[in-house]
C-alpha cells in the first residue's frame, strides 16, 4: 500500500518550526523498572524546561496505553509494537519542534535501539533510571509488584519478564543514592547544549 503514497511537499519544515521555538527538538527517553522514578523525574525535567520557554510534551503509559496503544497487551510482541508506535509518535513531535519526554519501562535493548533508528541518533537521549528491583518493590507505588508476586499479573518486568539494562546510556540516574533534584539538574545540564540552535 505504501508504494502508492506520494508525499506532499509542505512549505513549513522542521527547521522553520525549530527556529520559531528558538530551540532544537529531540527525544528524552527515560527507561527503568516500574517504580524506578521515571515519570517523577521526567515531570520535573519538563517543569524546568517550561520555565525557560522550551516547548515540550510528555508521553507515558497514561496517555499512550489508554489511547493509541489500548489494543496492545504486555506480551513481548506487543511490548515491541508499543515502543515502536511511541517512537513514531515521538518522531512526529520532534518534527513539530518539540522536546519529547517519554517515560517507559522499555525492557528490551533491541526496542530501544529501534527508537534510536526511528528518531535518528542525534535526536535520542537515553536516560537510565537505575533503581534496584528491591527498592522498586519496596515503593510499589501502583501495587503492581504485589499483584505480580501473587500471580495476578503476567509478564511483569523484573518478576516474570526480563529487563535488559542499558550498557552505555547517555545519563544514568541511581535514585537510591541521588536526589530527584540533583538528577534533574544533571539532565538539564546535559541537554542544555543540545537545545541551542547552531547559529547561536
Amino acid at each position: 500500500m505504501t508504494k502508492h503514497l506520494t508525499p506532499h511537499s509542505y512549505k513549513i519544515s522542521k527547521k522553520d518550526r525549530v527556529a520559531a521555538n528558538n530551540h532544537n527538538s529531540f527525544l528524552l527517553w527515560f527507561t527503568g523498572l516500574s517504580g524506578s522514578g521515571k515519570s517523577t523525574i521526567a515531570n520535573m525535567v519538563e517543569q524546568e524546561l517550561h520555565k525557560i520557554g522550551v516547548k515540550t510534551y510528555s508521553l507515558d503509559g497514561d496517555n499512550i496505553r489508554k489511547g493509541i496503544n489500548d489494543d496492545l497487551s504486555f506480551s513481548p510482541k506487543d511490548r515491541t509494537e508499543n515502543i515502536r508506535r511511541i517512537a513514531e509518535v515521538s518522531n512526529l513531535m520532534i518534527d513539530a519542534g518539540l522536546v519529547v519526554l517519554a517515560a517507559f519501562v522499555s525492557p528490551y535493548k533491541k526496542d530501544r535501539d529501534n527508537i534510536r533508528t526511528i528518531v535518528k541518533d542525534v535526536n535520542f537521549v537515553e536516560i537510565y533510571i537505575n533503581t534496584s528491583l528491591k527498592e522498586c518493590e519496596r515503593r510499589d507505588v501502583k501495587g503492581l509488584y504485589k499483584k505480580a508476586r501473587a500471580g495476578e499479573i503476567q509478564n511483569m518486568t523484573g518478576i516474570s519478564a526480563p529487563y535488559e539494562a542499558p550498557v552505555n546510556p547517555h545519563i544514568e540516574i541511581k535514585t537510591e543514592t541521588e536526589s530527584v533534584e540533583d538528577a534533574v539538574a544533571r539532565i538539564i545540564d546535559y541537554i542544555t547544549p543540545k537545545l541551542k540552535l547552531q547559529d547561536e
